[in-house]
């Protein structure tokens, strides 16, 4: 039977094991810039058989929070490269993941003070992190502006250009965030988007983005290098969407052909309960739905997963298992994993900006 700890092939990656290290964006990047403190935390973690680094933003205009890393500056290029050596060095695999946050942003974190950018000008009900006198704190989003349609195209460039210069900083691949409510997800859903053009309103002009992105990036560095990131009914960033199956069924079923390296799907709410009795959606039937279409592309999953919740899912249907919040804490959660534990607790006061404390100095076993 297949476990956790057997190795793997997704496209171009060829993993170590099935244990993938989740995207955690943790504020320890002052002026979008990776430092060395990254490269360290990045290479503690390198056993994962993948590492899909915090949430990266792909332009300026994709930044919403204080201190996260970006990828589109020469200097930001020059920190990941320390970081994507430091992690091959120790043996691992990683990849960036490519963020825009549409309007979970705030006008201090734009360029000239400007308004976010959405599908539709309607504020998120959410708050994102600001960093002052060296703390982080939470504020409420600003409202943002509609894109025009003459916009759109410029964007799915700049994702293109993110993926080559990803690849450039020495990057494995690239995944696509196209869940918890940012830009991409914002499209794909009814609550934020209220587009009367081509990008909204049914369906598949509600995909339309997600799908020019990804075949955008797959057209820049290679599908065997690509994988995507869902959540269909995670309540993240204030969305959600009236029929999330067919939605995603629909998104996936043009993804199938594309031959990505992998779908990652984010069972229930994000960080949250696995499933919601307010949004049911059918998780077997998705992936069903991605390999009627051809998709080989490897399936991971995702949201609080335990050893034995792993080994099942395995055991059923999934190639990959992404693990969060427990890679904080415990640097070497494969070998952790591997014994059954012990395990250490999250420091939570420590989450979100900072230096070495509950970023680097957890003990290994």
């Amino acid at each position: 039977m297949t476990t956790l700890f057997d190795p793997v092939t997704c496209g171009a990656l060829s993993l170590n094991n099935r244990v993938v290290m989740a995207p955690l964006t943790r504020n320890r990047a002052p002026n979008a810039i990776p430092t060395p403190l990254m490269a360290t935390y990045y290479a503690q973690r390198a056993t994962a058989g993948l590492i899909i680094s915090e949430a990266t933003a792909i332009t300026q205009q994709g930044q919403g929070y204080a201190d996260v890393p970006g990828l589109y500056g020469t200097e930001q290029l020059d920190g990941w490269k320390k970081v994507t050596q430091a992690v091959h060095q120790a043996g691992g695999k990683i990849v960036v993941q490519l963020w825009h946050v549409g309007r979970v942003s705030h006008t201090s974190l734009q360029a000239n003070f400007e308004a976010p950018v959405a599908p539709s000008a309607v504020r998120a009900n959410t708050k994102t992190v600001l960093i002052k006198d060296g703390a982080a704190g939470f504020v409420e989003t600003s409202t943002p502006r509609a894109l025009t349609l003459e916009e759109i195209p410029g964007i799915v460039r700049d994702y293109a250009h993110a993926a080559r210069n990803a690849i450039d900083a020495g990057f494995d691949g690239v995944e696509i965030h196209a869940a918890n409510g940012y830009l991409i997800d914002q499209f794909l859903k009814t609550g934020s988007n209220q587009r009367t053009d081509d990008y909204g309103g049914s369906i598949t002009n509600r995909a339309r983005f997600l799908l020019e992105v990804t075949r955008a990036v797959v057209d820049a560095i290679g599908a065997d290098r690509t994988g995507i990131r869902l959540s269909p009914v995670t309540p993240a960033n204030d969305v959600h969407d009236d029929h999330p199956q067919a939605l995603f069924e629909h998104v996936v079923s043009h993804l199938g052909p594309m031959n990505l390296a992998y779908i990652h799907v984010i069972e229930g709410s994000t960080g949250g309960e696995r499933v919601l009795a307010d949004r049911p959606f059918d998780y077997t039937a998705l992936k069903a739905a991605y390999q009627q279409a051809g998709g080989h592309g490897a399936w991971m999953v995702n949201n609080g997963y335990t050893l034995e919740l792993a080994q099942q899912a395995l055991a059923e249907s999934a190639d990959l298992v992404a693990f969060g919040r427990p890679f904080i804490a415990n640097p070497d959660l494969v070998d952790r994993l591997r014994v059954g534990g012990p395990f250490n607790t999250v420091e939570r006061a420590t989450l979100y900006g900072g230096g070495e404390h509950g970023y680097t100095d957890y003990p290994t076993l």
